[in-house]
């Protein structure tokens, strides 16, 4: 049978040319982009990537590899363009020079695929059957890499398009790289159905009934309990934030939105709303501390924690729990300090180099050092909550492994002031309500600026604030008992699966061979 050809309608002189595939491979990319929020065309990243398996056809390894690089860098340039609203506003840098950091951070991103597509055409050229196997494998191994290296960047993993999708029902049971696997499996299907390859029908057929059998997978009920919260959203402007005469002004203003909700039972303030070391701060958390006693309430939220040693944490404080006064040692327990770093932004490597390169690599509160993996779980206002730090919570093995059978809550706080009106806070929304749905908790998200929220343990948005806005966001949260398997199991046999998968299209191959 003849293969689809994607060049139908073009020129005979472009068709002639090498480049047309890296091209269209750009294109698809970019395409991809829209199926992860905000778009959430779910449908489109399988098709994204059924096409891109057909450029690849009958390539050799290293035309396979440039287009596999192609096809990255046009769903990295575009879906993860929120990055350059940080770098262009606060990194003091040239836009010319701001464009080409941009690009070389898409560029290696986009290595990740480019080294799915090498191998599978390097090493699994032999059969169809083979070529099925292979791909989701190497796909799922080279996102599980991505998400790793260089302390890893799990954004836009292919699972996370399928929040509004059917797929979704897949999360509590392998989890969004899990749910990756079955898109990219579906995937190679789709090309060789294009060729009357009639066999491949069983893939969407199982893909279909898997997705009917998890929708009726219920491991999590209601305890018939709710935990009053009051969510605090200050919106300081990024350019005000750290500035020392603007400190005892952000606190007045904390302070003032949440006394009339001292009734509540449990307070929250985003990620860093206390924008100074805790020495500078330490009687207004003593005072802090006595009213939310007074009042029997609990309050959570982020400040920067110093240690004997003057080394500085990204952390969040529990207030008003303790009848000895807030935790002021970093060692006690009601505290928690982030272990996930983002680079640049709270540490920077080869800071002795970059520092002194540009503005962008000396921005506030860029010197943290990290906590440990495994911490334990916030108690305040009567529930647990396991807790994630802005970045972290992209991380499912770190969140998963944080959570527990007697946790009540997720709880993610953040600042995504850095990112302006753009689709970043938007897609960092959507991995949060992942989570939720990967573990059956209720999740909340406090932020500075926006978008803080209320999810369910389906992963659905039940209550938000809108977005560039001061407010309070005050609502029930009902409280839920069991586990998924994906909070059982997480993640790591999937890795298992997936050499496997390569083991047997080797097999496959080499008999398809003799």
């Amino acid at each position: 049978m003849k293969s689809l050809n994607l060049t139908a309608g073009l020129s005979p002189a472009f068709r002639s040319q090498a480049l047309w595939r890296p091209l269209l491979a750009f294109g698809l990319g970019g395409l991809a982009h829209l199926a992860f929020a905000p778009c959430d065309i779910w449908w489109l990243l399988p098709l994204a990537l059924a096409g891109l398996m057909q450029l690849v056809e009958r390539r050799s390894p290293r035309q396979a590899g440039w287009i596999g690089l192609s096809w990255g860098f046009g769903l990295f340039a575009f879906g993860i363009r929120w990055v350059h609203v940080s770098i262009d506003n606060f990194g003091g840098m040239p836009l010319l020079f701001s464009l080409l950091l941009m690009a070389l951070l898409c560029l290696y991103l986009a290595i990740y695929p480019a080294l799915a597509l090498y191998a599978l055409n390097r090493w699994f050229s032999q059969s169809s059957l083979s070529r099925w196997l292979a791909f989701p494998a190497l796909w799922l191994l080279t996102e599980v890499a991505r998400g790793w290296m260089l302390t890893g960047f799990p954004w836009l993993w292919s699972g996370y398009s399928q929040l509004e999708g059917p797929l979704s029902a897949l999360l509590p049971i392998v989890g969004v790289l899990g749910t990756g696997l079955v898109i990219s499996a579906l995937a190679a299907a789709l090309p060789s159905l294009l060729q009357r390859r009639w066999g491949y029908l069983s893939v969407p057929v199982v893909v279909v009934l898997m997705t009917l059998l998890a929708s009726l997978y219920q491991p999590i009920s209601a305890t018939g309990k709710q935990v009053d919260v009051a969510l605090v959203q200050g919106d300081i402007p990024q350019s005000l934030k750290w500035e020392p005469e603007n400190l005892w002004p952000t606190l007045v203003k904390y302070q003032d939105l949440s006394r009339p909700h001292f009734d509540a039972d449990l307070i929250i303030w985003p990620e860093a709303a206390i924008p100074a070391p805790e020495h500078l701060v330490r009687e207004f958390l003593f005072q802090l501390d006595w009213g939310l006693s007074e009042a029997d309430a609990g309050l959570i939220t982020g400040l920067i924690s110093m240690d004997t040693q003057k080394n500085f944490y990204n952390s969040l404080m529990v207030l008003g729990e303790d009848p000895n006064g807030p935790p002021m040692n970093p060692s006690q327990p009601g505290r928690y300090h982030k272990h996930q770093l983002l680079p640049i932004g709270e540490f920077v490597p080869l800071e002795d180099l970059l520092r002194p390169l540009a503005p962008f690599f000396n921005l506030p509160m860029s010197s943290f050092q990290r906590g440990d993996a495994l911490q334990p779980n916030l108690l305040a206002g009567g529930v647990t909550l396991a807790p994630a730090i802005c970045y972290e919570i992209a991380f499912p093995e770190l969140v998963r492994q944080n959570t527990h059978e007697d946790t009540d809550l997720l709880l993610t706080v953040s600042n995504d002031a850095w990112f302006g009106d753009s689709i970043g806070p938007i897609q960092h929304m959507a991995i949060a309500q992942a989570r939720a749905l990967e573990l059956g908790r209720p999740l909340l998200r406090v932020t500075n600026n926006g978008i803080t929220a209320v999810v369910d343990h389906q992963g659905r948005i039940t209550e938000q604030l809108p977005q560039f806005t001061t407010g309070v966001l005050r609502a029930p949260v009902e409280l839920v008992e069991g586990r998924t398997l994906f909070a059982q199991w997480g993640q790591r046999w999937l890795y298992l699966l997936a050499i496997a998968m390569l083991l047997l299209a080797v097999g496959l191959g080499r008999r398809a061979q003799h």
